[in-house]
């Protein structure tokens, strides 16, 4: 069962930076793509970053130029350096993994609260 672990979530004042990291159970190489969605209350979970292992990203409008998603195979972790936070970023982080037969796994989710 494949597991993907979340953590680096917290509160934050606006204008701050946090690191989010997605430890994965096997090789991050076995998926197709890998990503960070969020949920607000009220609101549906959206995509915030993408990445593909053909190395292609993509961003939310929202988060682009202060967001940035990237990995390290050698230790199966994506993260999602955010900076320039601000409150309508507050949402739960869940970590995604792609397969190519579209099989997508979740993580159970990191709490970000941007509040001063």
């Amino acid at each position: 069962q494949v597991q993907l672990v979340e953590s680096g979530g917290g509160l934050v004042q606006p204008g701050g930076s946090l690191r989010l990291s997605c430890v994965v159970s096997e090789s991050i190489f076995s998926f197709d793509a890998m990503g960070w969605y969020r949920q607000a209350p009220g609101k549906e979970r959206e995509l915030v970053a993408r990445l593909s292992f053909v190395l292609s990203t993509n961003y939310a409008d929202s988060v682009k130029g202060r967001f940035t998603i990237s990995r390290d195979s050698a230790k199966n972790t994506v993260y999602l350096q955010m900076n320039s936070l601000k409150s309508e970023d507050t949402a739960v982080y869940y970590c995604n993994a792609d397969r190519s037969d579209r099989t997508r796994y979740w993580g159970q989710g990191t709490q970000v609260t941007v509040s001063s």
